[in-house]
């Protein structure tokens, strides 16, 4: 197939948005399917694709997507949106099968899980089976790649195995620890998923994809906990932790939160090994071999120590969960909001001030009363949130989608403005805005917003019991961001 033209679908999430760049660099024209085009223009590749928007719901959504396009890169899914999320992962893959079929595209490429036999599934993994199940049906030639625990920067496998390893010298664990699995580097993945797309007609089936080597997931924390310099770990095995408990403990350890460490956790309760290596017929190993465990695990900490990650599992919007509404003024369609503003005067330029403002969270902190901030992360992660575990993909740079802690950007602009969308367990949503203007004196402006829509009277009852603690957290936040950026410029104009 020459120059095909391929829809990636989740092209803002952990493989989607390292599989473009991929598929333009193979000759393919890309058009992309993304529920926000600000995350997608946030990456580097958005001037070299079309941009399609649509959340996967809508049927007229998805059929205008599809029109023209000779593959389709599935690669949605509704994991940790709820009990329900295999039904509406099946209902969004029939969607697509549908207009795959009815728009004439040549062939579906899906990344899913492997599907050990005779083995009660976890829920995760037997979704995973049904999606690729719809697709292969479809009558449209579909290639399903069935991986198993994915090892690269970002991936929400990598990031618990690298946190419970880090932080537990001495772990006590499930029996699933001792689980045989078969992981494979997110490079070769992509491979796999560029080179699928010129698979024959006439093939339409699944394929198993894995490294070189079967491990069980307490050899990986060994091996881990080797490669980066750690002494080895000391593990405890007893059989009753559920991984209902192991979820919570890994959301309180790792920056996964509960509600996705769950079916990450459930799934490896089974066997995930290849089963066939049949995929090498239509896209060969490259002549150096598959990349092993020990060299993607260094590939991916490179990465985050010379701060090049380019997507995060935390990236991703989840297909299917409900979109919410943005704060706009001067009328707020969602009913009420309140508002905590602050503006003062900073003898600072504006370019210091945003400095500051950019480098906000992870390691450089919320410039307020970090002992709040700690314990609301804290009960946060408690309650089955992200807390402040997530940190930031890099210390100084911001783009659209970006995780900040257990908020998320939602938009930046020309090194102005930023706004904050929280993502911690609240009865509302909730938003922090930060802006950069200039005065004639030659101070500049700093103008600093909270906002919340209440969702009951559970929310009205918060906003009203924290608001006296605004001055204290979002005054000292605004003041002592101001003496950052003064900080900053004094030491400016001292070089």
């Amino acid at each position: 197939m020459s120059s095909p033209r391929s829809l990636v679908t989740g092209a803002t999430g952990y493989v989607g948005g390292r599989l473009v760049p991929q598929l333009l660099e193979a000759g393919h024209t890309v058009r992309v399917m993304v529920r926000d085009e600000r995350k997608a223009r946030a990456h580097a590749w958005s001037h070299d694709v079309e941009i399609a928007v649509g959340d996967g719901t809508s049927d007229a959504d998805v059929r205008a997507a599809m029109e023209d396009v000779d593959v389709l890169y599935y690669l949605l899914h509704s994991i940790g949106t709820g009990d329900d999320f295999g039904k509406t992962e099946h209902d969004m893959a029939q969607r697509f099968a549908d207009a795959a079929k009815d728009a004439g595209v040549s062939r579906i490429v899906y990344l899913g899980g492997m599907i050990p036999e005779d083995e009660e599934l976890s829920e995760h993994l037997s979704s995973r089976g049904e999606v690729g199940d719809v697709l292969l049906a479809s009558g449209v030639p579909t290639t399903v790649l069935q991986a198993g625990v994915v090892i690269g920067s970002g991936s929400a496998s990598f990031e618990m195995l690298r946190y419970l390893t880090e932080r537990l010298p001495v772990m006590v664990t499930p029996k699933w620890v001792n689980t045989r699995i078969q992981p494979i580097a997110i490079r070769d993945v992509l491979r796999y998923l560029v080179g699928s797309a010129d698979m024959p007609s006439e093939v339409s089936r699944r394929f198993d994809i894995g490294g070189p080597e079967v491990l069980t997931y307490l050899d990986l924390m060994q091996r881990f906990a080797q490669i980066s310099g750690l002494p080895k770990r000391r593990v405890l095995k007893v059989p009753m932790l559920s991984p209902g408990l192991s979820s919570h403990w890994i959301g309180l350890i790792t920056p996964v939160p509960a509600s996705l460490a769950r079916p990450l956790v459930e799934s490896l309760r089974n066997t995930v090994v290849a089963g066939d290596t049949d995929i090498t017929q239509y896209v060969p190993d490259p002549p150096e071999g598959l990349i092993d465990f020990d060299r993607s695990v260094e590939l991916a900490l490179t990465k985050i120590q010379d701060l090049d990650v380019p997507t995060s599992w935390s990236s991703a919007a989840t297909a299917g969960a409900p979109a919410e509404g943005l704060p706009t003024d001067p009328d707020w369609a969602g009913g009420s909001l309140y508002k905590d503003e602050r503006t003062r005067e900073v003898d600072a330029s504006p370019e210091a001030l945003w400095t500051v403002i950019e480098g906000i969270g992870g390691r450089n902190g919320w410039y307020s009363w970090s002992l709040a901030w700690w314990v609301r992360g804290v009960l946060d992660r408690i309650v089955g949130g992200p807390g402040l575990r997530r940190g930031r993909r890099n210390p100084r740079d911001l783009a659209v989608g970006d995780v900040v802690d257990f908020w998320r950007v939602e938009e930046t602009d020309d090194s102005t403005f930023l706004r904050l969308r929280a993502e911690m367990r609240l009865p509302g949503l909730a938003w922090l805005e930060m802006q950069v203007g200039s005065t004639d004196g030659g101070t500049t402006t700093f103008h600093h917003r909270a906002l919340f829509a209440p969702k009951g009277l559970l929310g009205q009852l918060y906003w009203w019991s924290i608001y006296p603690f605004h001055g204290i957290v979002f005054g000292g936040m605004q003041r002592n961001i101001a003496r950052a950026a003064e900080a900053l410029e004094a030491g400016r104009d001292r070089a």
